[in-house]
């Protein structure tokens, strides 16, 4: 279901790409502007990321297979890269463009329809880009958080151009046209280099911090008496799926059955407030003579040592491999 959420709106973004596209072509045909230029050629890239990116998440939809055991999900990642190199390269051809245009300036005309032109795409693509960015963050999709922040960016980029036309246009000042360029060519190169920093973070499975602390403040807050120790936490994100690995330490005497059921109550408590995308991977072990010191389980009838400190589960020490221990 969310698959299919994050398909249909990466079909509206990639469509919507190549009408303003058309747009901006049309801008820069009636006033000739370099900045103008640049905002179209920006457009190209959006229309061959909109499609990348629907391509992507065609892919991470589909179910997991022998070839890929835990999904297509990470291609999302690999699209974000492709995406992010592409809008700095972009940059780059712009600021090269944008220099020779202080050597040779163009002549701008009609420069008021090329203000309303560009001005409807800032606007389309704002809005485009905010609910992008909702849906992705909702439904965990790197592709769609990709395109709407590149989409915003774009926003901005071309609010820009549209000043640097307004000033052209009473000032009559045709070296301006360059300046905006180049301004708004360095603002798309380091939104390139952040959606490719933030992409290779997932290919290469670096923690989500931010999301990792949440899981380990829940499991804190709501933590069972049965639930000893927690240990080897890990969160991979394999596209819109979370995929959360952990060690359990339960009483050591619980019969297979009782455990699985304090395994399947920290299921229910994350998959209700992280949603259905997540997956967990939960080993249990038993509770050693060591635990009883930081066990506060009050009905205990095998408990070998008083208890002396329940030790809180944090982000810095639920990731270690080893049970936690007082001594």
């Amino acid at each position: 279901m969310i698959a299919k959420q994050n398909i249909k709106f990466q079909t509206v973004i990639a469509l919507t790409s190549v009408f303003l596209f058309g747009i901006k072509c049309l801008a820069w045909y009636l006033t000739g502007s370099l900045s103008v230029l640049t905002d179209a050629l920006e457009s190209i890239v959006n229309v061959v990321t909109g499609f990348i990116g629907l391509y992507s998440l065609h892919l991470s939809a589909l179910p997991r297979d022998k070839n890929h055991p835990y999904g297509h999900g990470k291609v999302e990642f690999v699209s974000a890269a492709i995406e992010g190199t592409l809008i700095t390269i972009t940059g780059l051809i712009i600021i090269y463009k944008a220099l020779n245009g202080f050597y040779n300036p163009n002549e701008v005309h009609e420069v008021d329809y090329g203000i309303l032109l560009v001005s409807i795409t800032a606007l389309i693509n704002y809005f485009l880009g905010y609910f992008a960015v909702q849906k992705g963050q909702q439904n965990n999709s790197a592709a769609l958080i990709a395109t709407g922040k590149h989409l915003q960016t774009d926003t901005y980029t071309t609010l820009g151009i549209v000043l640097g036309l307004t000033l052209i246009y009473f000032t009559g000042l045709l070296w301006l046209d360059s300046v905006m360029a180049i301004v708004f060519a360095i603002v798309i190169i380091f939104t390139g280099l952040r959606i490719v920093r933030s992409s290779l973070a997932g290919i290469m499975d670096e923690s989500d911090t931010e999301q990792l602390k949440k899981v380990v403040e829940l499991l804190q807050e709501k933590r069972k008496e049965n639930w000893i120790d927690l240990h080897n936490l890990r969160l991979i994100k394999f596209g819109s799926t979370l995929h959360l690995d952990c060690h359990l330490t339960v009483p050591w005497y619980l019969n297979v059955d009782e455990a699985h059921q304090e395994v399947d109550s920290l299921e229910v408590l994350v998959r209700n407030n992280f949603g259905e995308s997540v997956e967990l991977f939960i080993h249990t072990d038993g509770c050693k003579e060591f635990s009883c010191k930081l066990c506060t389980k009050s009905d205990c009838k095998v408990r070998q040592h008083a208890f002396l400190k329940r030790i809180d589960w944090t982000l810095d020490n639920a990731y270690k491999n080893n049970k936690h221990r007082l001594d």
